[in-house]
Parts: C-alpha cells; structure tokens; sequence
C-alpha cells in the first residue's frame, strides 16, 4: 500500500478502469472536419459503455471519447459537458514535456533519442515549432510530437500522464501547474526539472496529493549539453511516483562506469535540495579556479597560451573535472572579433552573474548553522564583482600593494608556482565539497530525510557541471563511513591535505602580499585551520564579551556547569 497517501499508482488491478476509451463511432458523417487537428466544440450525444465509462460521441468527426465514472447518475449527466479535443490526437506518448527553452528543448530530444515517444508544448507555440523542426533535422521526428494547445498534448499522453515541466523557477512554475492541474486525474504526475527552492516544491506536492496527483521536484544538472545528451538528475518526491519515471530518467541520464547519474533521492524537496547544494559547490569550484588563473597570469606571468597548456595537464590528473576542462578551453580561445590573436577571456567584462542558488545554499547555511566558507566567498566575489563602477572610482582612492607588480614577489619558479597552486587549488575543492556534504546531511537529520551521501556523489561523476574524479573517492570516503562527520577527517583525504598544505599556504600568502583577493582559497585554508584546531582563543574571547554586555553566559574547560561573571561590578563569577 502507497505511503503517499495522495498518489494512486495506476495498478494492474485500475489498469483497465482507468484508460480512456478513445475510438471511431462511425456515426454521421466523418467527412466535415475541415482538417486534422479541429476541434470539438461540445459533445452532440453522450452514453455509457459496458465497462462504465461515459462516452460523448461527436457524429460529424466520428470521434468517441470516453471516461471512467463513478456510479450511474454521473454516467446519465455525461452529456452535458464539453469535449474539448483534437480528431488526430490519441495518447502515444509515454512522457510528455512543458517549457521548451535551451534546457527542455535539449532534454525533449535526448528523450527522444533514447526510444521514448515524447510530447512537448511551450506557451509560445514559436518554440514548439523550432523544437520539432530540430527533430526533424535530427531524424527524431518519429518520437517527438509538438502540440499548439494544452488539450491535445494532454491527450496526447498515455496514463498515468508524466509531465516534466522545464520553466523559469517561482511564479511561472505555479502559473504552468494551474494550466495543467484540472485537466488530469489522479495518478498523474508532474515533474519539475528546475532549480526551484525546494519549499515551494514540499508546498505544491501538498496541493498536488489533494488531487491525487503525485509532484515529483527534480534538479537537472549538466547545462545544455548535458541536457540533450545526459545530464545528471536528482529526483525526490513520492518514490512510488518515482518508479513510473524510473525506466526513462535511467536511460536518459548520463553514464559512468557504476551505473547512470540519476538515483531516488529522497521524499518532498531532497531532490531540489540536493541539487541546490551542487550549485553552491559549483560557485565555490568555479570561484577557485577563476583565483587560480588569476595567480598563474598576475604573478607567475603565464600566458593565455601556457594556461591553456596548464590546465589541460591538470585535467589529466587529479583535478579532472568538466570545470577544469572547459577553463582550458577558455584559455585557448581567442577573439574573433578584433581577430587580433588575444584571448577572448581578457575581453569580458569583470562583472559575474548570478541567478540565485548560490545564495538558497548560503540562506540556508546560515539557518542550519553549517560552515560554508568557501561557498560564501565565492557568492561575496561575484557580488563584488557586480560593483564595477565602485571599484573603477575605489582604485584611485584605496592603495596596496599593485597586482601589476607582482611578478616582482615571485621569489620561485614559474614551473613551482604552477605545482604550488594545483595542489591549493585540490586542497580547496575538497574543502568545498566537504561543506556542501555536510550541509546535505545537517538538512538530511532536520527534515527526517534519508540520504545517500556516496550515491548522491556517485550520480555527480557524469553530466553534471560539478563532474570530477575525485568524486569516485567521495563516494568511497562515504560508502566506508556513512557517518562521517567531514571529508576532512576521512584517512585519505586528511592526508592529502596534509602534503598539500605548504604549498597552499605559499600561494594565499603571495597572493596577499601581492594584493590579490583569493577569498575561496584563503576562505578554505581558514576553514581547514580552524576545524583542525582543538581549542580557538578568538571564541574563548568571543564569548566572554557576549557575557560581559548581555548576560548570556558561558562553559569553562575546567569543569562542568553555566557561569556568569558580574564582569562591570565586583567580578564574581555565580553558577547558573
């Protein structure tokens, strides 16, 4: 028996109840439809099958359309409701999808591609078009069918309907579940596949359970090309909805050598939460190596070229990731349109978008009381890179040492600055990972979830953005303990910090004396510092202000109890 109790899963037992009857009467003249997609405006005639489903019968399409009722006296008052469908449609598709911008334009064809009949629909029919014209050119017409009005794609799927739903997160997602909401039944499901606050998913899988439709909240990662040819997914909800949508996600999902990138996450929003968390790693991993290339150009003088060249031997080792990748990439691209031969990288403007799951991770971070430092600093630096014109006008003003001097404080190598900040930048991505981790579980305990740490990072190893190697280590970090408090303390990742230290030391504190913000690695190293430090003065200090101005107590190390010191008077320590 479901747990769900707003979800009827379609049984074998309702199979045969609960499918349409959709087939040619042959009553009157069929020939009157002035073409294939018309439209039936109200049903001529109504009766009632031998299995106990009303029909409304249109004689001059020669259309029936039937659905189960409940009882004989709705079974006589069928006649008086519309039907509102199109002659051609008849229910093929096995998924259907509903926002066909970059990402479910991507998504609808990689489904496509991988055998399943989908149907898709856009408010703006515009996009449908160019979504079935890339079929077309694609050869994947055959599988893929756009519809104009919601009423037909709606027909257009077999029960119970899945309905992947691809549109900007907030007020479009809940305007796009109004349009469909009241044209399905119980046992359909609607799946959202983008980055929503996963609140407002546990809310309207709520109202959703009212109509026993089940609501299933599911990141997508990977951008476009992860989309049209295997993302990394992360769905939660009802797992008995999630069995219906199991055979397709499996195989539309990226694959790595354990399996697909996609997994049951968890029940209400885990699934977009989970995801939610990736992009604050990423924001973290993306700042990091942006602080990377800064050091490696600044100080060490390297050029566009010798970047490109150093980040690609990076990814060949331990920093083997999709960001990585793409930075090499970027480092080799030069600008077509001066067509000069320069990097196209120094050209764009020094000012980093954002759309706002780097700050749910940081609200939530905070709410939770869970050590993010090198998430936060990379959400801060893209605030303040936002602050061009102040910065323009602060540069005339403020003085410290000058990036533009710095080669002169390089006193190694070029070859060891480069090793210096590979390992820093190692060292940091474990610390990010580890705070990301840390707040997926802290969330996990609150909120009564059971997650997988070890799956959640296996299903990261292919499509989406945050793929790296050293995710099958995390895996294995969780899968031998799932109770680990931090990667930071796992016996072989401590170890590497450990060897890598020194050199991330040498490179935050040349970057310093150089004048060069490295907020996410200088966030990081603080927060290895400080977790590995059994005693912390600054908090001893911290806390017996809080006592001395508001009364608010404090422990002692050297023996049980809750003190208070009368600090402004006769400075007599009372037991609480």
């Amino acid at each position: 028996m479901s747990k769900h109790k707003g979800f009827v899963p379609v049984g074998l037992r309702e199979k045969k109840e609960r499918f349409d009857c959709i087939g040619m009467a042959f009553v009157g003249s069929i020939g009157v439809a002035s073409g294939a997609s018309a439209r039936v405006g109200a049903a001529v005639g109504a009766r009632t099958n031998g299995c106990g489903t009303a029909c409304a019968i249109t004689p001059a399409l020669g259309l029936t359309r039937c659905r189960t009722v409940r009882g004989s006296a709705h079974s006589r008052s069928v006649a008086k409701k519309a039907w509102v469908v199109s002659a051609a449609v008849e229910p093929t598709a096995q998924v259907g999808l509903v926002g066909l911008a970059v990402m479910g334009q991507n998504l609808a064809l990689n489904i496509a591609e991988k055998g399943f009949d989908i149907a898709v629909y856009n408010r703006s029919y515009e996009k449908t078009k160019d979504t079935v014209a890339r079929a077309e050119r694609e050869s994947l017409s055959d599988k893929l069918k756009g519809y104009e009005s919601v009423d037909d794609f709606i027909a257009a799927l077999q029960k119970p309907r899945k309905i992947i739903m691809l549109v900007k997160a907030g007020a479009p997602v809940d305007a796009t579940i109004a349009t469909l909401k009241d044209k399905l039944e119980p046992g359909d499901m609607i799946i959202d596949g983008g980055n929503e606050w996963y609140t407002n998913t546990e809310r309207r899988g709520k109202e959703m359970e009212e109509k026993q439709i089940a609501y299933i909240g599911m990141g997508v990662s990977g951008g476009e090309e992860g989309a049209r040819y295997g993302p990394s997914m992360m769905p939660g909800g009802p797992k008995e909805a999630y069995s219906f949508i199991e055979p397709i996600v499996t195989k539309v999902a990226a694959q790595v050598n354990d399996g697909p990138c996609v997994t049951y996450i968890g029940p209400g929003g885990a699934g977009n939460y989970v995801k939610m968390v990736h992009n604050g790693i990423e924001y973290g991993d993306m700042q990091l190596i942006g602080e990377a290339y800064d050091v490696l150009s600044t100080i060490g003088g390297l050029s566009a070229d010798q970047l490109a060249s150093t980040f690609a031997d990076w990814n060949k080792g331990m920093l083997d990731s999709f960001l990585v990748e793409i930075t090499a990439k970027i480092m080799a691209q030069k600008d077509t349109l001066l067509n000069d031969g320069s990097a196209l990288v120094s050209k764009i403007l020094d000012k980093s978008g954002s759309k706002g799951t780097g700050m749910w991770t940081m609200e939530e971070a905070v709410r939770r009381a869970v050590p993010a430092p090198t998430i936060m600093a990379a959400l801060e630096a893209r605030y303040l890179s936002a602050l061009k014109d102040e910065r323009i006008e602060a540069a005339k003003v403020l003085k410290g040492p000058e990036p533009a001097n710095a080669k002169e404080k390089l006193t190694v190598s070029q070859e060891q600055l480069v090793s210096d900040v590979q390992a820093a930048l190692y060292a940091s991505k474990i610390c990010s990972y580890a705070q990301g981790m840390n707040l997926i579980r802290t969330a996990a305990n609150e909120n009564g979830w059971e997650l997988d740490l070890g799956e959640i990072a296996r299903i990261w190893k292919g499509g989406c953005i945050i793929r790296a190697k050293f995710l099958d280590r995390i895996k294995a970090a969780y899968v031998k303990d799932s109770k680990l408090p931090s990667l930071l303390v796992d016996p072989d990742f401590a170890k590497e910090l450990e060897s890598a230290q020194a050199a991330w030391r040498n490179v935050v504190s040349l970057a310093v004396q150089s004048g060069i913000a490295v907020p996410a690695m200088s966030g990081s190293i603080s927060y290895y510092d400080t977790y590995r430090r059994a005693t912390l003065p600054s908090s001893q200090m911290v806390q017996a202000q809080r006592d001395f101005f508001g009364s608010h107590t404090y422990q002692r190390t050297d023996t049980n109890g809750v003190y208070h010191t009368r600090w402004s008077s006769d400075g007599v320590t009372e037991t609480m």
